[in-house]
């Protein structure tokens, strides 16, 4: 498409929809042709949206990539730009640790069948994203962040995930952010 009409229907659909729908929204990125090739997006909308990856030397490289991706979808433009830099810094090599040590236990088999789910919770639940099997459509692991509310300290975001070993019954603790002591807003938002 020519950079004009590009152009033309993002600053129509901000518009039409009072900004609720971003210029770094996922229709835009679709528009412009800015995926990768080596990440195949299902059209279907189910359980799972997934990103599959394809190309097993890069494997790890584009598990993170689209783990941070989904993370911050899951913070909105509220919560994102308040906790990125302690997100970065403190929880997300923490998670990636976690992704590593998932992909290194599968086979190479497995491995070009992992896909991450690209439908995080809104609301108040938990859920960030899971790493699955595309064919058998189980998970290996849960990613999640809750908000707790601890007494005379505020709010804080708990990120751990749960894995498929232990049928998802142990939590495993990444780490907390401090929000404040006003509630923090819905996810997504």
């Amino acid at each position: 498409m020519k950079k004009w009409f590009q152009k033309s229907i993002i600053i129509t659909v901000a518009l039409l929809t009072f900004g609720l729908i971003s210029p770094s929204h996922f229709i835009w990125e679709q528009i412009l042709d800015t995926k990768s090739p080596s990440r195949a997006i299902s059209s279907d909308v189910h359980d799972y949206e997934q990103v599959t990856i394809t190309d097993e030397s890069s494997v790890y490289e584009n598990m993170t990539d689209a783990a941070r991706e989904q993370a911050y979808i899951k913070f909105g433009n509220r919560i994102g730009p308040v906790i990125q830099h302690e997100f970065d810094d403190v929880i997300f090599p923490k998670m990636q640790e976690a992704i590593d040590m998932t992909i290194a236990k599968a086979t190479d088999q497995e491995i070009t069948r992992l896909a991450i789910s690209e439908q995080p919770s809104g609301d108040y639940h938990e859920k960030i994203f899971n790493i699955f099997n595309d064919s058998t459509k189980k998970d290996l692991i849960r990613f999640h962040v809750r908000t707790d509310k601890k007494p005379q300290e505020g709010y804080y975001f708990n990120f751990h995930y749960h894995l498929a070993e232990d049928k998802y019954s142990k939590h495993y603790v990444l780490g907390d952010i401090y929000w404040s002591k006003n509630t923090p807003p819905k996810w997504l938002s």
